[in-house]
């Protein structure tokens, strides 16, 4: 019979079996449930002075676990969303759990039934026209890698694509032929095209001369030609924004990251009268409600519907339209 608190065998066959041959997840899922798990174990042998190798199923308790958020958010200085991502992961693990040991079916019912922790919702960050040209004209495009830098954040303002998706793109991603666009393969494992603009496409065409390699290559190489990071797009988008604050003052109020860029592309959509569910299919939401977020966070559609509305202090008075000749007056420009 196999031993029931066997912790690091269960730990281990959820994520070879579970989640890489069975879910077949995607290794951004993957590396986020390691560090979970990572954390986790750090912090249970530093509360209860027991090695990972060591640990019991039984170990891992609700009060420990919700120890062991709290620590995430209050001594690490995660946000709640962070935390509740992290519980995410851990609730994936004892669900497992429970078919596999279903004699501890109360520690595993007791550590799902953890809430998630409520936050307050701001509206999103997202660039003006303004801010999206200065973060544009601040990269040196004389030297390989302003070059480079330049053609990423062109990229990721017009489409939208999630930092894991920039970094991801290859050069054969690129169709820059008729109906010019680029392909990536997004959360969920869903592939998706973007449309390019013809201005896009010959900024495009002018990296690739430069850039050169063959089609499976990554489009933005790092120094040495490998696969840029996500991190390495996160330094590269502050990077420039520390020197786009000196052109446009009103970027110093803002923490611009590839995902608010993600959002500036979804605010210009949104502007030029796009549909939500069109922008839901660009940017690859699994859901039109989740574009709801960017009608609330935009300040003109909301002036817009104010200036229909007629002022409390004003008497309702019936339409009388305007006759032929100062409606032909009006219509003079």
């Amino acid at each position: 019979m196999k031993r029931s608190a066997d912790f690091p065998r269960l730990l281990e066959t959820f994520f070879l079996d579970r989640l890489i041959r069975q879910r077949r997840v995607s290794p951004y899922t993957i590396a986020s449930y390691r560090d979970t798990f990572r954390l986790l174990l750090s912090f249970a042998e530093s509360r209860i002075h027991k090695a990972p190798s060591a640990l019991r199923l039984e170990d891992l308790d609700a009060p420990l676990i919700g120890a062991f958020l709290d620590y995430v958010e209050n001594e690490r200085g995660n946000t709640p969303r962070s935390r509740n991502v992290r519980l995410a992961a851990i609730r994936s693990f004892f669900r497992y759990a429970a078919l596999q040991e279903p004699k501890h079916a109360g520690l595993i019912q007791r550590v799902l039934a953890m809430p998630n922790k409520r936050f307050e919702r701001r509206p999103i960050d997202f660039l003006t026209r303004p801010e999206i040209d200065a973060l544009l004209a601040a990269p040196n495009r004389n030297t390989w890698s302003g070059h480079r830098d330049h053609v990423l954040l062109l990229v990721a303002v017009e489409t939208g694509l999630r930092c894991s998706e920039l970094a991801g793109l290859r050069i054969e991603s690129l169709v820059l032929a008729r109906g010019a666009h680029v392909r990536c393969l997004g959360k969920g494992r869903k592939e998706r095209c973007t449309p390019l603009r013809k201005a896009t496409v010959a900024v495009l065409r002018g990296w690739l001369r430069e850039r050169g390699g063959s089609l499976s290559d990554p489009l933005f190489p790092n120094a040495r030609g490998g696969v840029l990071s996500s991190d390495g797009v996160e330094y590269i988008v502050a990077k420039h924004t520390a020197t786009a604050c000196r052109r446009c003052s009103s970027l110093k109020q803002k923490s611009v990251t590839p995902h608010v860029l993600r959002h500036t592309a979804a605010m210009e959509l949104l502007k030029a009268g796009a549909d939500r569910a069109l922008i839901a299919l660009c940017l690859g939401h699994e859901s039109v409600e989740t574009t709801q977020m960017y009608l609330s966070a935009d300040l003109d559609l909301k002036e817009k519907a104010l200036s229909r509305t007629a002022p409390r202090n004003v008497r309702p008075r019936r339409y009388r339209p305007e006759g032929r000749l100062l409606g032909f007056l009006k219509g003079l420009w």
